[in-house]
């Protein structure tokens, strides 16, 4: 993968709603409603994410992604310091 490639994700993400995000599944999380993401926290300033047709995996991976990804890049860069 390219430093371009990188800096490209690295844009995508940075352009989405601010985190943490958190999957809610019904009946796991909370007890009525649909199944959604919250973004950014309880208050009503950044949207809710509802997906539809969507596994409670796809849901799970979709929030996570949005503090897994800048995790990520920020270990590649870590160890291609270390390499170079």
């Amino acid at each position: 993968m390219t430093d371009e490639e990188i800096c490209k994700i690295e844009a995508r993400c940075n352009a989405a709603t601010a985190g943490p995000w958190q999957s809610f599944i019904e009946g796991r999380d909370h007890m009525s409603g649909s199944d959604f993401i919250r973004t950014g926290g309880s208050d009503s300033l950044s949207p809710d994410i509802y997906l539809m047709d969507a596994t409670h995996a796809d849901q799970d991976f979709v929030a996570r992604a949005r503090q897994d990804i800048p995790s990520l890049i920020a270990e590649v860069r870590r160890l291609r310091a270390l390499v170079s």
